[in-house]
């Protein structure tokens, strides 16, 4: 598969979605740049010389219409990157309105994203999803339960893509990394300790980008920034109860 020219970004308006905004366009591509704020959006836009179609990710109308704008624009999606996530600290306590907030953003934006581009990438036996779910949807995260929880069924649902229409010319990769020096990691929503364990690694969001490019074209389905991760998922699911053990310990030196 050629390198996509014609590139959807949601969540682009800063860290990750607007690195990868910048990247496929330094690649040659035309981007469509989708965030909430759309004076974010539209800086990303100018700056690339891109279009910038605001709105929210996590509502299906608004999905709907970027999908349709930037279809008749660019004459065709190659690549749809649903970035845009959504982080809130806490656990059970955590009020209904948090849970579905995340849900809807974290999960069914996926789901609203593959409505409205199945139909036509099936027509032309060719489509592309990036879903960036985060390592914590192959681990966990410390300090979220909706953000733990949310990112784990994004990830089932980019496999169920992927098993599903395969074989029909959709490829479907997720975007898994670990820390990324992002707003989202640097106000530490989810725990200020859980936040500085992550941050002796972290990347930059331009080198989780220079990553998504070297790996866009390969057939991969995982990509993994921080390579670690697949040791880390590997020790997960061939010892449950010890993996688990040792994030109850580092629980513990949070506390």
């Amino acid at each position: 598969m050629s390198s996509p020219k014609r590139v959807v970004v949601t969540g682009a308006g800063g860290g990750i979605g607007a690195a990868l905004a910048r990247r496929f366009a330094a690649g040659g591509a035309s981007v469509v740049v989708n965030d909430l704020d759309e004076a974010a959006a539209s800086a990303v836009a100018a700056e690339i010389g891109g279009r910038a179609v605001p709105g929210d990710a996590g509502s299906e109308a608004d999905i709907a219409r970027l999908v349709d704008v930037a279809w008749d624009e660019l004459g065709g999606i190659d690549l749809f990157c649903a970035n845009a996530g959504v982080l809130t600290g806490g656990g059970p306590e955590t009020p209904d309105a948090a849970w579905q907030r995340d849900f809807q953003v974290n999960v069914m934006s996926h789901v609203y994203a593959s409505r409205a581009l199945l139909p036509r990438w099936l027509a032309a036996g060719s489509g592309h999803l990036l879903v960036t779910v985060s390592a914590a949807g192959l681990l966990t995260l410390l300090g979220s339960a909706t953000y733990s929880v949310t990112k784990h069924a994004s990830l089932a649902y980019a496999e169920w893509l992927r098993a599903t229409y395969a074989h029909r010319g959709i490829k479907v990769q997720a975007l898994c990394p670990q820390g990324v020096r992002t707003d989202m990691m640097l106000r530490g929503d989810s725990s200020s300790a859980s936040s500085s364990l992550l941050a002796d690694s972290a990347l930059e969001a331009s080198e989780v980008a220079e990553v998504v490019a070297s790996r866009i074209d390969d057939d991969g389905f995982l990509i993994l920034p921080h390579p670690e991760v697949a040791e880390y998922a590997q020790r997960r699911a061939a010892d449950p109860d010890r993996w688990l053990a040792g994030m109850n310990k580092i629980q513990r030196s949070i506390e």
